[in-house]
């Protein structure tokens, strides 16, 4: 079997070997990448220390930027303390373990509903019919606008986070990023021009819902500007339906691979956080996680200097054998399992407990209304063209009811 590790059709079938393939194949654990301009780093270590050293590596691209005005969004993806911590300090509450199990009730009737559109069919596309618009449904209705909007959702998702790897190399480097810069603008001021209307709503109405309550919400006695309103809802809206998306996308093909897992998942549904967890570190929805050196530093023995951007494989470090015995094998008993699919520290991910709640309700349900759940292997898989998120944009599926 010949692979390019930087296939993303080949990492989505084969992770394991992709990413042993990249990190012997850059025969160093970090590297610079002469084409694109930027560092690599592939081990667990070097990835964990990237994520969470911020005061080394920051989030601020726009400060060593050549285009720091391109576009309008900064989210608090992109800032370090102290604001950042300001800023995600008024959405923590809305993302508690407790507030987000009280939401398990509504997940599981969207679930079912869904499933209930298809079940009589023997088959679906996961992604498509359910793994998409379950979680976009959800978030929707948190920050208050209509669910019914998210075919224009997907549109704008798939937007934000296309791009391919030659997106960055190869002799149209220049005109590749041109593109996607544009392509970037365009569609942010799309979403800014629609949550524009349902900012001065709600200034009108408020309601009980994450929109009315970023509109009240203070920062050291200020309030947000529209900027950070709308950086805010896009964010959410964004970030809360993508990873999801890809989370449960993945493990249906993790379990497909291995269909012995579905039956013991079925005969020991409290297994189901486990398997996440593995489906988490085998086929992480993100693949590489960016920083900006904030200074002069050495990793290993290579020279960093300040303004550098340096791109941590996460889907790499996941499957370091330092940190996980026998990486190849998918194991949903494997303790312990501390990948870093969410990212460490400061920017852990905000909406981790939803995407791991959506994710057990929704596989759980699967298992429970479909059964001999197979992929259809008529249809090639098609990935997501990006950069960085990781996961099937169709996965075909065929199953009898249960």
């Amino acid at each position: 079997m010949s692979l390019n590790p930087h296939s993303l059709h080949d990492q989505l079938l084969y992770p394991h070997e992709c990413f042993t393939l990249l990190r012997e194949s850059a025969q160093h654990p970090v590297i610079y990448n002469e084409q694109a301009k930027f560092w690599e780093a592939f081990g667990y270590d070097d990835v964990r220390r990237i994520v969470f050293e911020h005061e080394i590596f920051s989030s601020e691209a726009r400060k060593f930027s050549e285009h720091p005005d391109d576009g309008e969004f900064e989210s608090i993806l992109s800032l370090d303390p102290p604001r950042h911590r300001q800023l995600r300090s008024i959405v923590t509450q809305a993302f508690t373990p407790r507030t987000i199990a009280q939401l398990a009730p509504r997940i599981a009737e969207i679930a079912y509903e869904l499933l209930e559109n298809v079940v009589y069919q023997g088959h679906m596309d996961v992604i498509q019919d359910l793994s998409y618009p379950l979680p976009v449904t959800v978030i929707a209705e948190l920050l208050g606008v209509p669910a019914a909007d998210r075919d224009k959702f997907k549109v704008w998702s798939d937007n934000l986070v296309t791009g391919e790897y030659e997106d960055f190399i190869g002799e149209d480097q220049e005109e590749r990023m041109k593109r996607a810069r544009e392509r970037f603008r365009t569609t942010t001021e799309e979403i800014f021009d629609y949550f524009r209307v349902v900012i001065v709503q709600r200034r009108e109405q408020p309601c009980n819902d994450l929109i009315s309550s970023l509109i009240a919400a203070q920062v050291d006695g200020e309030f947000l500007t529209e900027s950070e309103l709308l950086n805010f809802c896009t964010l959410l809206l964004v970030a809360g339906n993508i990873t999801t998306t890809n989370l449960i996308g993945n493990a249906i093909l993790c379990f497909d691979e291995h269909p012995e897992v579905m039956e013991q998942l079925r005969q020991d549904p409290a297994l189901m956080p486990q398997a996440v967890e593995e489906v988490l570190r085998y086929r992480s929805p993100v693949s590489v996680i960016g920083r900006i050196a904030a200074q002069d530093l050495q990793l290993h023995d290579q020279e960093i200097k300040r303004g550098q951007f340096i791109l941590g494989w996460v889907a790499s470090a996941n499957h370091d054998p330092a940190q996980f015995p026998h990486p190849e094998q998918f194991d949903i008993r494997r303790n312990p399992n501390r990948h870093v699919s969410f990212g460490h520290g400061i920017h852990f991910c905000l909406g981790a407990p939803l995407a791991r709640l959506e994710a057990k309700i929704v596989l759980n349900c699967m298992l429970e209304r479909l059964q001999t759940v197979r992929r259809d292997r008529d249809q090639e898989i098609v990935p997501v063209q990006s950069t960085f998120i990781y996961g099937a944009k169709r996965l075909p599926i065929s199953f009898t009811r249960a």
